[in-house]
């Protein structure tokens, strides 16, 4: 059986050592692997992206945050949060809580999402998210998300993958995508993220995985000259899976009225590897 495992993880593009692993002995590969490519990177510094790893950017980005473009984002979110009264639906009024975000829901058997809990909050109180124009991906939700962050700066990720079959299944669902090639240029996140990590493509510096998920909700320049007001530039994790599955000319997951279980599984995944890293979103991202 274990043969059989390998032979398919090296099919599917797969690192056959992750494939059989267990979560905790993924994430220790997956720091080592970053340690040894960027050494002198400590752990905490690899929440900052490329700034970690590319001493000018990292000049530009620290000016950008004296006046972050994210702020006017943070107030719109904290009003709407109010507004909705949705510290009613989350544990400590929803303040300093999304650094347990994703979890695994036993009841359910499913993995909840911070954007999926606040949607979940809105229909509980009867908002109707289509006229208030509140969506899964960017605008208001990921307003109230960057609230939500901000009030969990300087708290560590601390995902839980529990030893239940239907959590692990979720988290090897995720894993799988993360190595798994793709779309006409068939590339994996891993490709870019891992074994690129820290080289141009055009004009941009590709970042380490190890790190991602402690800025989101991100603030990205190119989002904002595509964007209006405010909140043009603010995105969710997801909306960022989407963008990167387009660049590598693979079509986008989608679930009408929802989140793609298939990119819920990915954040799991994707989140579990930066556990023990402090949030410091929302942040401003090329």
């Amino acid at each position: 059986m274990k043969k059989i495992l390998i032979m398919a993880a090296i099919a599917m593009g797969l690192s056959p050592i992750l494939a059989i692993a267990s979560p905790q002995t993924d994430l220790k590969q997956f720091r080592a692997y970053f340690f040894k490519k960027f050494p002198g990177v400590k752990l905490q510094d690899y929440a900052d992206g490329i700034y970690a790893i590319d001493k000018q950017r990292r000049i530009e980005w620290e000016t950008s945050e004296e006046f972050p473009n994210y702020e006017p984002g943070i107030e719109i979110g904290e009003e709407l949060f109010t507004k909705y009264n949705l510290g009613t639906c989350f544990k400590n009024g929803g303040i300093g809580i999304k650094q347990n975000y994703p979890y695994f829901d036993k009841k359910s058997g499913k993995v909840r999402t911070l954007e999926g809990d606040i949607m979940a909050c809105l229909k509980r109180k009867k908002v109707d998210t289509k006229k208030a124009k509140i969506g899964y991906k960017k605008g208001k939700i990921a307003a109230i998300s960057a609230y939500m962050a901000y009030s969990s700066r300087d708290k560590k990720q601390n995902v839980v993958v529990p030893n239940d079959k239907r959590a692990l299944a979720i988290y090897n669902k995720g894993k799988t995508h993360f190595y798994a090639k793709r779309g006409q240029m068939n590339f994996s996140c891993a490709d870019c993220h891992m074994y690129q990590a820290g080289t141009n493509v055009r004009a941009n510096l590709l970042s380490p995985g190890l790190g991602q998920t402690s800025h989101f909700p991100v603030y990205r320049k190119k989002w904002e000259f595509a964007g209006k007001g405010a909140l043009g530039g603010f995105g969710t994790i997801q909306r960022r899976y989407g963008g990167c599955n387009k660049q590598v000319r693979a079509k986008p997951l989608k679930k009408k009225g929802g989140q793609h279980p298939e990119y819920v599984a990915l954040e799991y995944f994707h989140t579990y590897m930066s556990n023990g890293i402090r949030l410091n979103g929302p942040g401003i991202r090329q």
